[in-house]
């Protein structure tokens, strides 16, 4: 079953945000992934203020001036699902995140889909056996859009069906970031607006991912 009322999944977590001192916590919210939330723009620079984590705690506390806000970027450049997944308990876990957005889709074509399929299930296994409720997010795109039959394209397709699919089987948050890039092109927007490099977004493309975890935290 899909969520199709983002308002409902977090409303926990949005009703911590919302409350005043000396009544409030600390919330936290852990981005685990690949080098796209570590924050890599144009290889080996890393703008780590104009990536989607850093946005999403801005755009948080402006939504939520009287919050304690925690977000944590667990991200490593170059990283896929599998190694991911091997130091969640450890570097994740620990933290004893409210929220875990998961985003290795771009990564994950060297896996393969079953390969990234567990690594993914235990994720999100684990982290909603701590308590953490969880986000999944699709892949932003690469340049191998430009060729639609291109093999590394249609791997980039595949794995966004399986992270839809995961978050729809485990009843989770989603971000469809490969969707937001679609509709921008559908929109008559140039994809290379999006990018800082061949597969990094540029801060436009960061700001349409930070806006699609935003719809989690409404109320």
């Amino acid at each position: 079953m899909t969520i199709s009322e983002p308002v409902h999944y977090l409303r926990n977590t949005v009703g911590e945000l919302m409350k005043h001192w000396p009544d409030n916590r600390s919330v936290t919210v852990a981005c685990h992934g690949h080098s796209v939330p570590a924050g890599y723009f144009a290889t080996p620079v890393v703008d780590a203020f104009n990536a989607y984590p850093h946005l999403l705690h801005r755009k948080l506390k402006e939504r939520f001036p009287f919050a304690v806000i925690n977000v944590t970027v667990t991200a490593i450049g170059g990283e896929h699902a599998v190694s991911g997944a091997e130091r969640f308990a450890r570097e994740v876990l620990s933290l004893r995140p409210d929220v875990v957005t998961i985003d290795y889709g771009l990564n994950d074509r060297g896996l393969g889909l079953k390969a990234a399929g567990t690594a993914w299930q235990s994720m999100i296994e684990q982290a909603l056996a701590a308590g953490s409720k969880v986000i999944l997010l699709t892949p932003t795109w690469d340049t191998s859009y430009r060729d639609p039959s291109s093999e590394a394209w249609r791997e980039l397709c595949a794995h966004r069906e399986q992270i839809r699919q995961l978050a729809s089987q485990y009843e989770i948050g989603l971000v469809d970031s490969f969707g937001l890039f679609e509709a921008y092109r559908a929109n008559g927007g140039d994809p290379t607006d999006l990018l800082s490099w061949s597969n990094h977004p540029n801060r436009t493309g960061h700001e349409l991912v930070a806006d699609g975890l935003m719809r989690w935290f409404t109320y």
